[in-house]
């Protein structure tokens, strides 16, 4: 295990590398000034605008910037904002975890419901609730994310008044406690659900279809025959069997959770890292957006690694391939 964790690693450095040189290409060769974009409407002379240029390293060849840009990296710096002027890891550690917060509490969502809801069609296949669930999570995965999130708005927070709409937590009743958590989980409902019921969805016609081939086998009538029961059958002999590839689709969308969540982010005001990002974007701070990509393209191979590894701890088959 310990070998073919290093080996992954190994194969991780290069991928990253790539990840890094081709977004800073792609963002070098944007449309688009950040530097005007910095200076905003006031009527600067072209010797202050090229002062600037030369201030933040934009006014050398970008083969150049990209290798001043990985000599950083390397050393952990992932530069200067220009927009907040300050350090760019100083800007994402301060909103990272909030975004965390919003992530996790999706995507636990998202798997337990999800395999919860996957068991129980696959154990009433034909019936009304196996109708009603798959009918669901067709609808659910479906819906684009920022328009499920505007619906929810609109239902909950303004039709209703049930739920706040924006921000992360009170600002003018701001309480302590077991009380501001509480006011703080009003907070995170709307949001996390918005972010996890695609991935929702998915998990649970997953762990169907899984179930289900899982269910016809063998060793899960021998169980029955032995007088194992319903609950041993389906968890102990059923699901841990089936839970192979659903353990795949989830952390394969460890990364897609994270990255959509600059979307939700932005619908909900949420003060994260994807909100950031959506930030970055409109005021084109390159180094901003670099390092968040950079975040977002690691967390996938840890995501990938990780999955790999539990994929090989439940079935050690997988040992001899």
């Amino acid at each position: 295990m310990i070998s073919f964790i290093l080996r992954r690693l190994l194969h991780a450095l290069p991928l990253l590398l790539a990840v890094v040189v081709l977004n800073f290409l792609l963002i070098a060769f944007t449309p688009g000034d950040p530097i005007l974009l910095l200076v905003g409407d006031f009527p600067a002379p072209p010797e202050y605008l090229e002062q600037m240029r030369r201030e933040y390293g934009l006014d050398q060849p970008v083969w150049v910037q990209l290798w001043r840009y990985l000599a950083k990296v390397v050393q952990g710096d992932f530069g200067f904002s220009f927009a907040a002027q300050q350090p760019v890891a100083t800007l994402i550690v301060e909103r990272l975890g909030v975004t965390l917060e919003l992530t996790l509490t999706a995507l636990v969502f998202a798997s337990v419901g999800g395999m919860v809801l996957g068991v129980a069609a696959a154990r009433m296949r034909g019936r009304w609730p196996d109708t009603a669930i798959q009918t669901a999570s067709s609808a659910g995965y479906s819906i684009p994310d920022f328009w499920l999130g505007q619906l929810l708005i609109l239902t909950f927070a303004i039709g209703l008044g049930w739920l706040p709409s924006q921000g992360n937590s009170s600002v003018r009743d701001a309480t302590e406690g077991f009380a501001g958590w509480l006011d703080h989980m009003r907070y995170l409902i709307l949001p996390a659900f918005a972010l996890s019921l695609r991935y929702l969805a998915l998990i649970t016609r997953i762990t169907r279809a899984s179930m289900l081939e899982v269910m016809g086998s063998d060793y899960i009538l021998a169980a029955r025959s032995r007088g194992a029961s319903e609950w041993t059958v389906v968890v102990v002999h059923g699901l841990r069997n089936a839970a192979a590839p659903v353990l795949t689709v989830i952390g394969y969308n460890v990364g897609f959770i994270l990255a959509g969540s600059a979307l939700i982010e932005a619908v909900f005001a949420w003060p994260g890292i994807g909100r950031l990002l959506f930030e970055s974007i409109s005021r084109r701070d390159y180094p901003v957006m670099l390092a968040i990509l950079l975040m977002v393209s690691a967390t996938v191979v840890v995501a990938n690694l990780v999955t790999d590894v539990v994929h090989r701890l439940i079935d050690p088959r997988l040992e001899r391939t």
